[in-house]
């Protein structure tokens, strides 16, 4: 079997995910594939261009590659590694996604996609999962890996980490950022049920096996966050791009920086208690609906 597996990294963790959820296939012939923008991102991030970076990557405005090179034509597996940014797929996976050179190698392929996130990809993976069905790709599969911690703590140490390069506990006290050493480990365990998989010729039941052994896990809490925060992200997104053809991006761009800020370790933990004591209770079957939903591939309608 040619299995493809192709990522965008800069701190060098989804790299590490990959390789580590990809190591029981032994038998298989697996190409490692690092792409790149022509004008790639800072790593660490400057605070400008982190947040300058928010409107094109919700609007999924791609930016130019780095020329692609592949050692065939089509493969049997594509794994496409990726990050969200701003609730979206990340502006290098968006790119890559819109490429007609990936496209094609997209086309009547099976696609399974592995995540390394804070805590939000559900609308991320809404968009990977269009571009995929756009392209003729057949999605059977999703891996996402997630910083566990309480999410204020860890914005507080993604933020650390995103603006120093380090990953390391900030004042010593935070919990380190990123998913941790020992879940990139672990994703080996579920690369042994997609080996499985192929040996079964079994390729379709990849996604309930990774659902039966707890490889996806959706906090109601995030869910609820992410149901509303895309849809606020867009209207900044509008705001932004109309005011740049009046000279005013870089104004509103620090504008979204504070409201962001403020939202997060402010609006959001007030929602949230709201949330959990008057709406949850009352809406229990439609949440699990809707987790369930996330659980797997398909696309809603």
């Amino acid at each position: 079997m040619k299995i493809l597996a192709i990522y965008y990294t800069q701190s060098g963790q989804l790299a590490d995910i990959v390789h580590s959820f990809l190591s029981p296939l032994n038998q298989a012939e697996i190409e490692y594939v690092q792409f790149k923008p022509k004008v790639d991102f800072p790593f660490p991030w400057t605070d400008r261009v982190f947040y300058e970076t928010m409107p094109e990557t919700v609007a999924e405005i791609p930016v130019e590659l780095e020329e692609l090179s592949f050692q065939h034509k089509e493969y049997d597996l594509i794994i496409f590694g990726y990050q969200p940014w701003f609730l979206s797929p990340s502006l290098p996976a968006t790119s890559l996604l819109k490429n007609n050179e990936f496209k094609n190698l997209l086309k009547n392929t099976p696609v399974i996609t592995v995540i390394g996130a804070r805590n939000m990809w559900l609308n991320a993976q809404e968009s990977v999962k269009k571009l995929i069905k756009d392209a003729g790709g057949n999605l059977i599969g999703n891996v996402p890996l997630i910083d566990k911690h309480p999410n204020a703590l860890s914005a507080v140490s993604i933020v650390h980490w995103m603006m120093t390069g380090k990953k390391t506990r900030k004042y010593g006290v935070f919990p380190l950022p990123g998913v941790s050493d020992e879940d990139i480990k672990g994703a080996c365990k579920f690369g042994e049920i997609l080996n499985q998989s192929i040996k079964e010729n079994a390729l379709d039941t990849f996604q309930s096996k990774i659902v039966l052994a707890g490889g996806v896990n959706i906090n109601t809490n995030i869910l609820f966050i992410e149901s509303k925060a895309k849809k606020i992200f867009r209207i900044w997104t509008g705001i932004i791009k109309r005011k740049e053809q009046q000279g005013k991006r870089s104004f509103w761009v620090r504008f979204f920086r504070i409201y962001l800020l403020f939202a997060l370790f402010v609006v959001s933990p007030i929602l949230l208690i709201f949330y959990n004591l008057l709406i949850f209770p009352f809406k229990t079957k439609s949440i699990k609906k809707e987790k369930e939903y996330f659980y797997n591939t398909e696309l809603k309608n």
